[in-house]
């Protein structure tokens, strides 16, 4: 298992600063978010100088907008990007995906969102993915970049709390001896809790 773990949420894209949801269409970083993979990179690098340790591997969602930020944060590390797995990609919204949040009300939103992936599912495959990337790095530090709804979801179930919205290039620190009781006690296969069921779609 490895010993210390974040999540980075990937980069801004065009659709983000738009307010148009994602999931799992493949929408690459605008400038704005090369920027902010590159200042999450340098964050990290100056957090594992600081506190005397590095970073050994770099993981990612295999969409374009986290392998690209992936990349520039591994650059950042002094590294190559590693793992990338398919069950870190987004929640996939389905008729919600291309639609702008602003221009929904309420009605149409709960209309649409019965379409998109279920939210157990979502945290079930995140956990998983992490489960088995920590295995893979055994001791080690390593840095996961995925997506926002993603990432909340997988907190929250390894965690047990609720983690707020996360912005583009903000890391997330998942508590290594917390996913170790998870995966013990679950085998990080568990049906969804209460705590992700709110239906907050990120962009």
């Amino acid at each position: 298992m490895a010993k210390r773990l974040v999540m980075v949420r990937h980069g801004e894209t065009d659709w983000n600063a738009a307010g148009r949801l994602q999931g799992q269409v493949d929408i690459p970083l605008n400038e704005a978010g090369k920027a902010q993979a590159r200042e999450a990179g340098e964050a990290l690098a100056r957090r594992a100088a600081e506190e005397g340790f590095v970073w050994d591997a770099v993981a990612s969602s295999p969409l374009g907008r986290a392998v690209e930020s992936a990349e520039l944060i591994a650059e950042a590390l002094g590294l190559e990007l590693g793992d990338q797995d398919d069950d870190l990609v987004e929640r996939a919204y389905g008729e919600l995906e291309g639609r702008v949040g602003a221009e929904m009300d309420d009605e149409e939103r709960q209309r649409l969102i019965v379409t998109a992936e279920p939210e157990a599912q979502v945290a079930t495959r995140g956990a998983a993915a992490l489960a088995r990337i920590a295995a893979h790095h055994p001791g080690g530090n390593v840095v996961v970049v995925a997506h926002g709804t993603l990432i909340r979801l997988t907190a929250n179930r390894i965690l047990d709390q609720k983690t707020p919205r996360i912005p583009n290039g903000v890391a997330v620190e998942i508590d290594a001896a917390r996913l170790a009781e998870f995966v013990a006690s679950t085998g990080s296969n568990t049906p969804g809790t209460a705590e992700e069921s709110e239906h907050q779609p990120t962009p």
